[in-house]
């Protein structure tokens, strides 16, 4: 049984649900989840020694959150080179930040990131089954690459 760490910042709730559901697929897929909000993330000993990560942030201004911009230099002194990454995250009509912070994963902290790119919902789509679903699905795609 591989571990995931699932760190992510909500404005309304609507990314919070999505991290929610992110954990219910990776226990569906039979892996251990901690799920934790970014603020209370302060140092990388509190976030190395996880198998795979899952970062969240919603869209703000057509970018991701300060607090994210912040918990993305604790997570970097984490050193974080090649393990299984993926990034989410909701936004009402612009949703920059997901592929933001996917990247950063990516390029900047040397990830394995999953080949299904970030998972960014609309707002409307995470009141839906479908949303859901889309959350549960990238989990189990992220778990099938831990292995």
């Amino acid at each position: 049984m591989k571990k995931l760490l699932i760190a992510y910042n909500s404005r309304t709730g609507t990314t919070e649900k999505m991290a929610n559901y992110l954990a219910e697929g990776v226990r569906i897929s039979g892996n251990e989840v901690q799920v934790e909000k970014i603020a209370t993330l302060k140092k990388a000993e509190q976030v190395s020694g996880f198998d795979g990560y899952i970062f969240g942030c919603p869209t703000y201004h057509k970018d991701m959150t300060g607090g994210m911009k912040q918990f993305l230099f604790v997570a970097e002194k984490a050193n974080l080179v090649g393990k299984i990454g993926g990034a989410f995250g909701s936004h009402t009509h612009s949703g920059e930040a997901a592929p933001m912070v996917f990247e950063t994963m990516q390029h900047v902290f040397k990830m394995d990131v999953v080949d299904l790119g970030p998972l960014n919902l609309t707002e409307a789509l995470m009141e839906t089954d479908e949303g859901m679903r889309a959350c549960h699905q990238y989990a189990k795609g992220l778990c099938e690459k831990m292995g």
